[in-house]
């Protein structure tokens, strides 16, 4: 039979076989950074759980540990259309986009309750806005919190990072950490622990889950963790390339966005404990846990405000309108 012939038989079969099954499948790649088991590889296998148990036709394959692209590679994937879907942190776009630098900012959120009360402003309804302005939706908003950690002594106030050589963790962290007398050596999280093993780096800071997962408490002798005040948040949230979000049926775009949310709200009960996981793995291992009272952030805050809230707003267009949004949020 001719492969014309043949898939014209297909066409007919679910044409008229339709009541009994016959019904297309749709299949999204997802992708993401984190190996196997990392709990935000874990918000797609959730998002693919339920739609396999949804009836909506809906299926997803995912491609952990930069398997399908790159960290950051993937952005640029979802805006052509050649991925569907990643958990991605939005600052690896700022590159492309500065403002999104702004979800990676110095003192704009300093808790799981008021990350959630971001969510919910529209500060971040701009930021949506400009997601979507570049072919991109998001489907799930997720924030995750870290700390500062030193080989020498606890990080609590600006002076305390003077003359050491730290990791920052995003350019408006660097910006304010050379403004606070260290200097900055940049590099993955994966490579924090030989960089501190060797003497390359006397600092750090990363997300709580990192510290755990990179057993970074081998190597410091304090760790200040993020608890009710912290200084360092980051947005990765799950996101779909648009062009794919509008192909779907309603029915299909209804069971994503249901499952998207069961899988926001895991990530918001899960986020709160890998911080207190981090906290007892630091402890556990003899080293010292502190975290900053509110006098002490607001200091960072002031610092933040004169080097990289500053520079936000004169290099980025908007950048000024768009901090205002944010600090507006209680």
């Amino acid at each position: 039979m001719k492969s014309g012939q043949a898939r014209c038989w297909v066409v007919l079969a679910c044409a008229v076989f339709l009541t009994i099954g016959c019904e297309r499948s749709e299949v999204l790649r997802a992708s993401h950074q984190w190996p196997d088991g990392d709990v935000r590889g874990e918000l797609l296998e959730i998002i693919r759980a339920e739609l396999e148990a949804s009836d909506s036709g809906l299926e997803m394959r995912i491609y952990p540990g930069q398997s399908l692209f790159g960290a950051t590679e993937q952005w640029a994937a979802m805006t052509r259309g050649r991925l569907d879907i990643s958990v991605f942190p939005l600052a690896y776009a700022a590159g492309r986009h500065p403002a999104f630098n702004i979800t990676l900012m110095p003192g704009l959120v300093k808790n799981h309750a008021h990350a959630a009360r971001v969510n919910a402003s529209p500060y971040m309804d701009t930021i949506r806005r400009q997601i979507e302005a570049q072919g991109v939706v998001v489907l799930a908003d997720a924030w995750l919190a870290g700390g500062l950690a030193s080989k020498r002594s606890c990080i609590l106030n600006p002076e305390d990072v003077r003359g050491q050589t730290m990791r920052g963790a995003g350019k408006a962290f660097e910006q304010m950490l050379l403004g606070a007398g260290a200097s900055i050596t940049s590099m993955p999280s994966s490579e924090i622990y030989t960089a501190m093993q060797t003497g390359v780096l006397d600092a750090t800071i990363t997300s709580s889950i990192s510290f755990v997962s990179f057993r970074l408490y081998e190597q410091v002798t304090c760790l200040t963790a993020p608890g009710e005040t912290a200084l360092w948040f980051m947005y990765q949230p799950i996101l779909m390339a648009k062009s794919r979000f509008d192909e779907l049926s309603e029915r299909e775009k209804d069971a994503l966005l249901q499952a998207s949310k069961k899988a926001e709200a895991f990530f918001a009960q899960q986020a709160k404990q890998l911080d207190r996981s981090a906290e007892e793995a630091f402890t556990k291992a003899g080293v010292e846990v502190v975290q900053l009272s509110e006098a002490q952030l607001e200091a960072w805050q002031e610092l933040a405000r004169q080097t990289s809230h500053r520079l936000f707003a004169e290099q980025v267009d908007g950048g000024q309108a768009l901090l205002d949004q944010a600090l507006a949020v209680e």
